[in-house]
């Protein structure tokens, strides 16, 4: 029997053990390591050369994304799994193009890691069954909504929403943060995909164009 090889990429070491422990079960699976940003996840994968990587997105030094990108290019062989909290469909889209092989909630049951781990090995992409239906949901949004538009309106996620009314708000990346319970990287993340999405460059026309459409309100 073959072993598997899985490098864990995540900055905190509770998610590490937490894997490790959950499928220390199955003989043919080996934990071989653990990087704890995104720079190391790339290094660890020259080195180790593993099978499976648990990436996570949100990670100093290098993200999750942009360390996908690199190993996809050097080591396609190597099947990338993406391990976040993150249910937004962005994220999902921006793994998948980095050149992942799928994606995974970290609040994954055992059963759902290793449908996820036999489904990248046979060389087919793995949604979880959450992040499936949120996108099956979004698509059906998307085309009522293209539908009933009168005016090209570019189609927002609530998340990026509630982030463009917290700028409204004149509050700050890390008030945005504590606010709706995210990290900082995220906030920030959030604002340069709303800033690529409607194409602009500053803050006056990102509300601008959110006052426009009657996407903000202000106090």
């Amino acid at each position: 029997m073959k072993t598997i090889k899985i490098l864990i990429a995540d900055d905190h070491e509770l998610i590490y053990n937490g894997i490790r422990d959950m499928l220390k079960s199955i003989k043919s699976y080996k934990i071989i390591g653990m990087a704890t940003n995104g720079r190391e996840a790339v290094d660890k994968a020259m080195e180790l050369n593993p099978d499976i990587i648990f990436m996570d997105i949100s990670m100093p030094i290098m993200n999750g994304i942009e360390a996908t990108k690199i190993i996809a290019e050097k080591i396609p062989e190597i099947k990338i799994l993406a391990l976040t909290q993150h249910e937004e469909n962005e994220y999902v889209l921006q793994i998948l193009k980095a050149g992942g092989f799928g994606y995974l909630l970290k609040n994954s049951k055992k059963d759902e890691f290793i449908n996820a781990i036999e489904t990248v090995l046979s060389g087919k992409k793995y949604l979880s069954k959450k992040i499936s239906e949120q996108m099956i949901d979004n698509l059906v949004y998307e085309e009522q909504k293209a539908k009933v538009s009168e005016d090209n309106e570019i189609p927002l996620t609530k998340r990026e929403k509630e982030i463009i009314q917290k700028i409204a708000d004149d509050m700050s990346n890390q008030q945005i943060a504590v606010e709706l319970h995210i990290s900082l990287r995220t906030v920030e993340t959030h604002r340069r995909n709303l800033m690529q999405k409607l194409k602009v460059n500053t803050v006056v026309s990102l509300l601008k164009y959110a006052a426009q459409h009657n996407i903000i309100s202000f106090k």
